[in-house]
């Protein structure tokens, strides 16, 4: 089954301050604030909503096909991303802006400031999938995630146009969407994917109840931290799959992303929904334990002491075949 991913693509340049913000700030000089934070440490990691996605797809064997835009400074993080079995071959390449940056500096109390900029993913509403597939094959299914919202909107009519079915992801973009928007892409896909709050912020930006989403989508696939996973349909069926255990998180940042993957690379494989959320449970699992989206390495054994620790024999042996070509 081949998944084309369609999405973000960006760098986080993370920097910590021995110290605390507020105490640079003058409460009498705020309309007129000028401040340099010498920072200890900095720390740069490629991320990406759509990245982080075909990047576990990748490690778990699939060879996804990645669409997003980035600028000429890709070159690095596309072969890293090829090296993980990731088909970089249909991203634009900005010939005036940067690849999409996330810059944050984090105090001592965990307080940041932080800007984002968007760059070259601007650009991704110029992605015509008629012509990506003309070049690669028609893919099985293709995931719409969070991007520039026009290019996200385009992406879904051309899988209407083209027949091509999709899941929608709209998770960070919501809270910039419009009504109309949300329905559009959200109507007739497989599967919709939001984490618990995004759930309440799709019903209250599309004005439906959550029964009038599920008949418009395949199955609604809900993540709830440390409550684990929750997959609904408009039959009334629903499937509550419980979180793989941490000991001690390093980084949540990505997680949800890592889930996305492994599940998606389970129903690939025909695996029953079940057993595709608990491998997306054990991934996300994986992922906590470092830090960075996507500094973490998927072993065979690993993964299958997860899932018999979590979910019982029945589960590795399920999942065993699958992982078989992990190291």
């Amino acid at each position: 089954m081949r998944i084309a991913v369609t999405g973000s693509i960006a760098t986080d340049h993370l920097m910590t301050f021995p110290g605390r913000f507020a105490e640079q700030l003058l409460a009498d000089r705020l309309d007129r604030v000028s401040l340099s934070f010498l920072a200890d440490h900095l720390d740069v990691r490629r991320g990406g909503v759509a990245a982080n996605i075909a990047f576990g797809l990748g490690v778990l064997g699939l060879r996804p096909l990645l669409v997003g835009a980035v600028g000429a400074d890709f070159e690095p993080y596309r072969v890293w991303l090829k090296d993980h079995g990731v088909d970089t071959d249909s991203v634009r390449v900005s010939d005036t802006l940067h690849t999409a940056r996330f810059v944050c500096t984090t105090d001592e109390e965990q307080n940041q400031i932080a800007t984002f900029y968007a760059g070259a993913m601007a650009e991704a509403r110029e992605i015509d999938l008629h012509e990506v597939f003309v070049r690669t094959g028609r893919p099985d299914l293709v995931l719409v995630s969070p991007d520039d919202p026009r290019a996200m909107l385009r992406h879904t009519r051309a899988c209407r146009e083209l027949g091509v079915p999709f899941a929608s992801d709209p998770s960070q973009q919501l809270a910039r969407l419009t009504r109309d928007e949300v329905l559009e892409l959200i109507d007739g896909a497989t599967r919709l994917f939001t984490n618990e709050y995004e759930s309440a912020l799709l019903l209250e930006r599309s004005g439906l109840t959550e029964e009038q989403v599920l008949e418009r989508v395949g199955s609604w696939v809900t993540t709830r931290g440390e409550d684990g996973v929750r997959i609904r349909t408009a039959s009334g069926a629903e499937l509550t799959v419980p979180a793989v255990p941490v000991t001690a998180v390093v980084d949540p940042t990505g997680v949800g992303d890592a889930f996305r993957a492994g599940f998606l690379a389970g129903t690939a494989r025909g695996l029953p929904e079940q057993y595709a959320a608990q491998l997306g449970c054990a991934v996300a699992a994986t992922v906590l334990d470092h830090a960075g989206t996507q500094e973490y390495r998927l072993t065979r054994d690993a993964l299958l002491a997860r899932l018999r620790s979590a979910y019982g024999p029945r589960s590795e042996e399920e999942l065993s075949e699958l992982l078989r070509g992990l190291g």
